[in-house]
């Protein structure tokens, strides 16, 4: 598969079959997520991945918000939580002269290369940031010092039904040299 290909077939997924997902695959989406760029390389991410049966259903009864559930994430065979140590220093450097949160930019970037990789693999996923963090790291055993900000439901799609995805035109979003420049 090639990139293109691969930002082409990248959907979320809220229906999964209860296939087991291969190791080596896990493996390989944590691979990809490591090689990931960070703010001074200082590689804030962390990743706990949740296969315990028990585990994720904890996790989806206790650690979702009341107004959105996402039941979805109970079928899923896996879900990652993408962590990440905002105390480290380049990101106090950085966020000290910016006022920029480099390690919430960090997570995202390491979290789509974990995300394009399983969509190479054939596995779906959904990114999910709206939950209770602090159930989340309570269940998962997360120290105060680092956030979760992100829940990946991962697992083979029950259905192929892909939807046409809406994305506005270029000339909305890109410009040259200055906003709302067009790009010609």
């Amino acid at each position: 598969m090639t990139f293109d290909e691969i930002l082409a077939a990248r959907h979320s997924v809220r229906a999964y079959a209860d296939t087991p997902i291969p190791r080596e695959h896990l493996v390989a989406m944590l691979e990809a997520a490591r090689a990931a760029p960070s703010a001074s390389n200082s590689q804030t991410w962390r990743f706990i991945v949740v296969t315990d049966p028990e585990q994720r259903a904890r996790l989806c009864a206790e650690g979702m918000m009341p107004v959105i559930r996402n039941k979805f994430m109970r079928e899923a065979p896996c879900i990652i939580a993408g962590c990440s140590q905002p105390d480290l220093i380049a990101n106090k450097l950085g966020t000290g002269f910016t006022g920029i949160e480099y390690y919430q930019i960090d997570l995202g970037i390491a979290l789509e290369h974990l995300v394009l990789k399983a969509t190479e693999l054939g596995l779906g996923t959904c990114w999910v940031g709206w939950f209770r963090e602090d159930r989340v790291k309570e269940i998962l055993g997360v120290p105060d010092k680092v956030r979760v900000l992100a829940l990946i439901p991962v697992g083979y799609a029950r259905e192929e039904k892909i939807t046409a995805r809406s994305r506005k035109p270029l000339d909305r979003i890109a410009w040259s040299d200055r906003w709302e420049n067009p790009l010609g």
